[in-house]
């Protein structure tokens, strides 16, 4: 796990990016970001789509000029937003190239959450490596889950064992499969009691899939409180309020009924 305590917070103002992504065009795609931070006003929690500089394209892994200026780019925006900002891009190690999903805080700290579960009907497997470890993030009193797309589909690794309050979906999760998408977002949030954000792109990519958005803000009962219903470029915004979080699980603390597990 890593973790960074800033403060407190009980009321977090989260915005989903629902954009089209420029095919293969780091640059294109981080002024276009620019733009809409720029316009936000206040918010603390920025969130967007899986590999948001270049879609999801597997040829993203030969070129390593992406990470560094982006990582550079993160922590600019993050600053000049006074807010935290979570988004994945294609990263290499030391052994090959991974998903890495990135959450920058406006001081500058940054941590990060590989991939666990590789897309392979996408031949994602075939061009990067599987992450093996489940990242939490503490920041400003909340407590974040990093999950990437795909990650969605097994409810095990983003069980929760009472050790977050948000989990984090970023994804290019393709139209034909939206009913998928919308439903085990309310799933994940149901049975863990916690917040879940999904942040998903729309349009056309350089294979010819497309995605509808359905970019959602679900709480910890599982309802959707904020939304977008057109397939467009949006921001999806809302008030995340701790107090009520808190209340509700001491209500309802069906999670202390959890099974007991160990991730192999």
């Amino acid at each position: 796990m890593q973790n960074v305590v800033v403060n407190t917070s009980e009321t977090l103002e989260v915005a989903l990016l629902q954009s089209a992504l420029v095919w293969q065009n780091p640059s294109a795609n981080r002024a276009s970001f620019s733009q809409q931070i720029a316009t936000l006003g206040k918010v603390d929690l920025i969130v967007l789509p899986e590999m948001f500089t270049t879609g999801f394209a597997m040829q993203s892994a030969e070129s390593n000029e992406v990470e560094f200026a982006t990582l550079d780019w993160l922590k600019l925006q993050a600053k000049s937003a006074n807010a935290a900002i979570v988004g994945s891009i294609a990263a290499q190690r030391q052994n090959g190239w991974v998903n890495r999903c990135y959450f920058v805080t406006p001081c500058g700290e940054t941590f990060f959450y590989d991939k666990k579960h590789l897309f392979r009907m996408g031949q994602e497997p075939q061009f990067y490596l599987s992450g093996n470890e489940r990242v939490v993030v503490s920041w400003r009193g909340w407590r974040f889950l990093l999950q990437v797309c795909y990650d969605l589909r097994f409810p095990v690794f983003s069980r929760s064992k009472n050790d977050y309050d948000v989990a984090l979906y970023v994804a290019n999760w393709p139209a034909a499969r939206r009913h998928a998408w919308r439903t085990l977002l309310q799933a994940r949030a149901i049975e863990n009691q916690a917040f879940v954000l999904g942040c998903n792109c729309v349009g056309e990519d350089g294979n010819g899939l497309t995605y509808s958005g359905d970019s959602i803000i679900v709480d910890y009962k599982g309802q959707i409180v904020a939304e977008h219903e057109k397939a467009e470029p949006a921001v999806i915004r809302n008030a995340l309020n701790y107090a009520q979080l808190l209340e509700f699980k001491q209500k309802f603390p069906a999670y202390l009924d959890a099974d007991r597990f160990e991730l192999i």
